[in-house]
């Protein structure tokens, strides 16, 4: 009898010893622990050094059933995966290495849980099997972290009248120490850790669909929690000219979805380097491979858009303003600087109603104008307008031969917020319309599923110029190492009145940046939008044809990038190719520093090399730049001097 119970004894501790599983990267530096005990935790190492604490998954649906009752018999499978991703509109690179061990662990309670681990990040996502459909009641997604680490965070700053998950995902980045960050502040990713030894860690999502975008709060443990909007029971719309629709009753579920599905990857971004950042796109391999099949018709570059300096043209013979003429001069502005498409933003309908055009324009002059002159025409609707004339819309799009169409102010990432994303998506592509979301979230690999939505807002951008102080530099500098790891973002550069921090003022009509003219140049090339807009002033542009020539011919997509140096929050220098020409692109926080560029990455011979830097007196004046060429070799350093607020930027074509 004694044995009898010593053998129960040992079975039963076996029965409930936590198992373990270890996956380690391609390269070997990461490494990945999950243990399956009461809870499912993950643990990743870099080079034997603890990155993050064991951190719990879970997921508890509305019926009862929860991913981590099924821990105690589960089936694990491991694989090597390798292949090369070719991206049709390549914001970073055209050629994209996936390279990553998986580790699937298959529960018998019809839930999963797909690790991978590639040498820049670890990514996992829940997987279900259920026959019927199921209601998500919670997702548990702990990002838990030793030591103290800073946090670079953008916080929801609550709308009037509207619960707290409402935002149009523009906010600047607060810094703090983790555990300074508590569960009343809630923020949207990808933001980033920055450790006092180890590597920096961003933390952001891919392959959004059908679900709740992920938010973050903070925790009393050294933890980050992921936090989701509920499903929208009621909505509204607001009474303002910019009408959106806003949820006033909220479920005690996140999603109702079907049962048998991937839900989206949770992301962590592992970077030894600063410089390792602004060139991921581990965002963009997770995604879903793209659902269009033909995408010649998707074709990037540059526009004109009036909207930021209110269409406030000078030296015209006529009123300028959102009217046939203003768009004319744009359309003539466009074709000699070469720019592809113009802009017409919002004012050339009524916001309600697509089809009440303002009376000031004549569509069929303006479409036939710019047909003759050999420019597209793009425009910019209201999200909830385009929802509801969605077809006839679109078909009208299609008969001014529109090719690209911008929608706004949806400010939400709740269940249907995000079905909205796709409903949108799936409609252009039927009509072969590219599109680009505003008052939107982040792309979170988007751009991969849909080529032609081109980029995203979801980012605090030029037009804050209007009427804040909140387009810093130092904010500028921040968006390559932390937004832009989700995927391309319409910031909107190139205006021509720039002012120091000292002299900047937000001046209604006539816009100016926190930044020399230099580093509104080099925009275009540090910050990745397939569809790049000029925001300044035309009028301005005018006066200056060298300046304008060399801005309206930087491309929009890249065959391979290169991150030449970097140190976050100060500075930036990005390399980027474009058939056989390279561009390099510099930008500064507000402090003066000087840096040496190597050019060792050029193929052998000599370059044409055109150059625009801070002018002599860009630190009082910014404005100032200075225009210049040279012949340069793999074997040539560049110096570069870079005003507060500064930047350098330089074309370098093969002789």
């Amino acid at each position: 009898m004694r044995l009898l119970y010593y053998l129960l004894a040992i079975i039963s501790t076996v029965s409930q010893a936590a198992v373990v599983r270890e996956i380690s990267s391609p390269d070997q530096s990461i490494r990945l622990t999950v243990h399956l005990e009461t809870k499912l935790t993950y643990s990743i190492y870099y080079k034997n050094a603890l990155l993050v604490a064991p951190s719990e998954i879970d997921m508890l649906l509305s019926s009862g059933n929860r991913l981590s009752d099924g821990l105690a018999k589960p089936k694990f499978t491991q694989k090597f995966h390798q292949e090369t991703i070719i991206s049709p509109v390549p914001e970073k690179r055209r050629n994209i290495p996936d390279v990553y061990q998986e580790l699937k662990i298959e529960l018998p309670n019809a839930f999963a849980v797909h690790f991978r681990v590639y040498n820049d990040g670890v990514a996992y996502r829940i997987v279900t099997s259920f026959k019927d459909d199921i209601e998500v009641k919670s997702e548990t997604a702990t990002f838990r972290f030793p030591g103290n680490p800073l946090t670079y965070f953008p916080e929801v700053i609550p709308s009037s009248g509207l619960d707290k998950y409402h935002t149009s995902f523009e906010e600047p980045y607060t810094l703090k120490r983790l555990d300074s960050i508590s569960d009343k502040n809630l923020f949207f990713t990808p933001i980033l850790l920055s450790p006092d030894v180890e590597p920096k860690i961003a933390i952001t999502e891919s392959d959004l669909e059908d679900y709740p975008g992920m938010f973050l709060t903070g925790s009393q443990h050294n933890a980050l929690v992921g936090n989701f909007a509920p499903y929208p029971l009621a909505e509204a719309v607001t009474d303002d000219q910019y009408a959106q629709k806003y949820v006033t009753e909220r479920a005690a579920f996140l999603a109702k979805t079907k049962g048998n599905r991937n839900f989206p990857w949770r992301v962590l971004i592992i970077a030894p380097e600063d410089k390792d950042l602004p060139a991921n796109d581990l965002v963009y391999r997770l995604a879903s491979p793209s659902r269009v099949s033909d995408v010649s018709w998707v074709k990037p570059g540059k526009a004109t858009d009036e909207w930021v300096i209110s269409s406030n043209i000078f030296n015209v013979p006529f009123k300028s303003g959102i009217n046939t003429e203003t768009y004319k001069y744009y359309i003539d502005f466009a074709k000699k600087y070469g720019f592809e498409r113009i802009m017409m933003d919002a004012g050339w309908s009524d916001t309600h109603d697509l089809f009440k055009i303002n009376p000031d324009i004549n569509m069929d002059e303006i479409v036939a104008y710019a047909k003759n002159r050999g420019i597209g025409i793009s425009m910019w609707t209201l999200a909830l307008t385009l929802e509801k004339q969605l077809e006839p819309a679109l078909d009208q799009f299609n008969k001014w031969d529109v090719d690209f169409i911008m929608t706004d102010f949806i400010n939400r990432d709740d269940q249907k917020a995000v079905q909205f994303f796709f409903k949108i998506a799936e409609a252009c592509a039927r009509h072969k319309l590219m599109v680009m979301f505003h008052g939107a979230f982040k792309p979170a690999g988007f751009n991969r599923t849909f080529p032609h939505a081109i980029a995203r807002e979801a980012v605090l951008g030029s037009e804050y110029n209007m009427w804040s102080e909140k387009a810093t530099p130092e904010h500028n500098l921040l968006l390559p190492f932390i937004r832009m790891l989700s995927g391309p973002m319409d910031y909107e550069p190139g205006l021509l009145t720039n002012a120091t921090p000292k002299t900047f003022r937000a001046v209604g009509e006539n816009v100016m940046s926190m930044t020399t003219r230099a580093q509104q140049l080099a925009m275009y090339i540090v910050y990745e939008s397939p569809i790049q807009f000029f925001t300044g002033n035309p009028s301005q542009g005018h006066t200056e044809p060298d300046f304008m020539k060399l801005l309206g011919g930087i491309p929009t997509v890249w065959d391979t990038t290169r991150i030449l140096d970097a140190r976050l929050g100060d500075y930036l220098v990005t390399a980027r190719k474009n058939g056989n020409d390279w561009y390099i692109g510099a930008i500064n926080d507000a402090t003066p520093r000087n840096l040496s560029i190597s050019l060792d990455f050029l193929e052998q011979g000599s370059y044409s090399a055109t150059i625009c830097e801070d002018g002599m007196n860009a630190d009082r004046y910014a404005a100032d730049y200075r225009l210049s060429s040279q012949t340069v070799t793999r074997q040539t350093r560049l110096p570069v001097q870079l005003a507060p607020g500064g930047g350098y930027v330089i074309k370098l074509t093969k002789n």
